[in-house]
């Protein structure tokens, strides 16, 4: 670290995670610089990261969910693949134990709009949606979350944090009978300090009727029940029946899961302003401290415009993963630095099932070279220290701010290496120690080929992106009876199809493995037999 950059000194060992996350073996507490480095919104630099946690075990971390007005499409899906791989590598890689709270946006004015359009009533759209949402998420990999509360569960507490602001001068209750309570900008001197903007610069917030403001910037804490909206979408308050603004409920649930301060508060981009400024403002005038670090993912853009079903541009997770296997998506969304702009294009996810079958081809060979099974390399690659699981410019290359574009660098230079083991033959020998792909030694020989492979399918469990994973295969490390019903019927085919060729009957052969291809099954013919991998 370059000078100025010296952090202090905290415990940083890891701990067996009991919720949410994949568990991993408990190992020593031991006491390590931070090294790790997040790029902070607010400050607009690179700062060291340490947990507030007097103890350096524990990270609280909030993200900004969905609001469910509609089916997820995979602009809307990157911001959890991003923080579900910095979750990952501060558990793997530091050993803390993270409470990720991503809440759910269930009532909003959309939500009602959209509702009333289809005849629905508005909490069986809004629940339809997050199911969706769910099982979106679930496809791609992303680990559950430790707390996923909804607003509509919540009024109470965000009833409380208005009630502390009017009290301390910062809220007040519109005066036209609308029911509306408001926040007042001009008494928070620090209000658009995240975004740096001047608030005379600002555009008037445009989630009320202004008339009831003192300033048009003012923006909707909780908003009154109107004509013609349905009265289930209201709760009494002081102030009349009404609903929570948008901007409030972030502020409440992370205060009751994480406390009035915590490490990482997460988002995408396009959230900055109004809703990040807004719930920073609020927090603060209430007195809470309230986050740390403020971290935003840029968006999946379409011909340079951000992803949306206004712009006709969506691409829904749910029909993507009818031709695209969600492991290919996965490691499209999370295969860019989580700041980078995704650009998606024809051919792109293309690009992703190449990478991916490159991964699964060395995989397959290795696992059969070193006589292991998928299960077993899984096990003993999560039981692995982190000096020995990942090598040296993977751990620098995540501890920059997830730079997972570098990191990646490192799992396909681990894979030519081992490669170019398998090439040379041979799995025995002294299986200790060293980084995969080390440049110095070459290729690994021996043992060192099994290293390569726990280092290789460590580093791709921290993306999220490991084939063995049973997430991928559909059983723990792809020996569950579905996975072996499909091997043994793939290696029929298979063998009918050497068969034909042994017998010179070329057009039976070909036949076959067209059959198997448009199945989804690629066959790869090698001196040792043909090898086989799902697309």
């Amino acid at each position: 670290m370059g000078p100025g950059r010296s952090p202090p000194r905290r415990p940083a060992g890891p701990v067996a995670r009991e919720r949410g996350g994949t568990a991993y073996p408990a190992r020593p507490v031991t006491l390590t610089l931070v090294t790790l480095h997040l790029f902070d919104t607010a400050t607009r630099e690179l700062r060291p990261f340490a947990p507030l946690d007097p103890e350096g075990r524990r990270v609280g971390i909030y993200i900004c969910g969905l609001t469910t007005q509609g089916s997820p499409h995979i602009g809307h899906v990157r911001f959890a693949v991003a923080f579900d791989i910095l979750r990952r590598w501060l558990e793997r890689g530091h050993g803390y134990d993270v409470t990720l709270v991503r809440n759910v946006t269930d009532i909003d004015d959309k939500i009602l709009t959209k509702a009333a359009e289809a005849g629905e009533p508005w909490w069986a759209w809004s629940y339809q949606h997050e199911r969706e949402t769910s099982r979106a998420l679930e496809l791609l990999g992303v680990l559950p979350v430790t707390y996923e509360p909804r607003a509509t569960g919540h009024v109470t507490e965000q009833v409380e944090l208005i009630e502390t602001l009017v009290e301390r001068g910062h809220a007040y209750a519109a005066e036209d009978g609308s029911g509306d309570v408001y926040f007042d900008v001009r008494s928070w001197p620090d209000y658009g300090s995240l975004t740096r903007q001047r608030l005379d610069d600002m555009e008037p917030a445009g989630d009320a009727d202004p008339r009831g403001k003192r300033d048009p910037r003012d923006f909707a804490l909780w908003k009154g029940h109107k004509q013609g909206e349905p009265e289930t979408a209201s709760w009494p308050t002081p102030w009349g029946r009404g609903r929570p603004g948008w901007h409030l409920e972030c502020s409440a649930m992370a205060r009751k899961y994480l406390g009035d301060a915590f490490d990482i508060h997460g988002g995408g981009v396009d959230l900055r302003f109004p809703h990040h400024e807004n719930e920073q403002a609020q927090s603060r005038a209430a007195g809470l401290d309230f986050t740390r670090f403020w971290l935003h993912n840029a968006w999946v853009t379409v011909k340079g415009a951000k992803m949306g079903k206004s712009l006709g541009n969506a691409l829904a997770v749910t029909e993507l993963t009818r031709t695209v296997r969600p492991l290919v998506l996965r490691f499209y969304l999370g295969a860019v630095h989580y700041r980078s702009v995704i650009e998606y294009a024809e051919g792109s996810l293309t690009e992703a099932a190449a990478s991916v079958e490159r991964i699964e081809g060395f995989l397959g060979r290795a696992l059969e070279e070193i006589g292991a099974t998928a299960a077993e390399v899984v096990q003993e690659s999560r039981a692995l220290p982190v000096e020995d699981a990942f090598p040296t410019a993977f751990r620098a290359a995540m501890d920059d701010d997830v730079n997972v574009s570098e990191g990646l660098a490192v799992v396909f230079g681990a894979i030519r290496e081992g490669n170019r083991a398998l090439e040379s033959g041979g799995a025995g020998g002294d299986a200790s120690g060293g980084d995969a792909g080390d440049a110095e030694g070459g290729a690994p020989t021996g043992g060192a080929l099994r290293h390569t492979v726990l280092q290789v399918v460590a580093m791709l469990d921290v993306l999220g992106a490991d084939p063995l994973d049973e997430r991928w295969t559909g059983g723990a490390g792809g020996d569950d009876q579905t996975g072996e019903v499909l091997a043994a019927l793939v290696q029929d085919r298979l063998d009918a199809r050497a068969q034909a060729r042994a017998d010179k009957d070329f057009a039976t052969a070909d036949a076959i493995r067209d059959q198997l291809t448009a199945l989804g099954v690629v066959i790869e013919d090698t001196p040792a037999g043909a090898r086989w991998a799902l697309r």
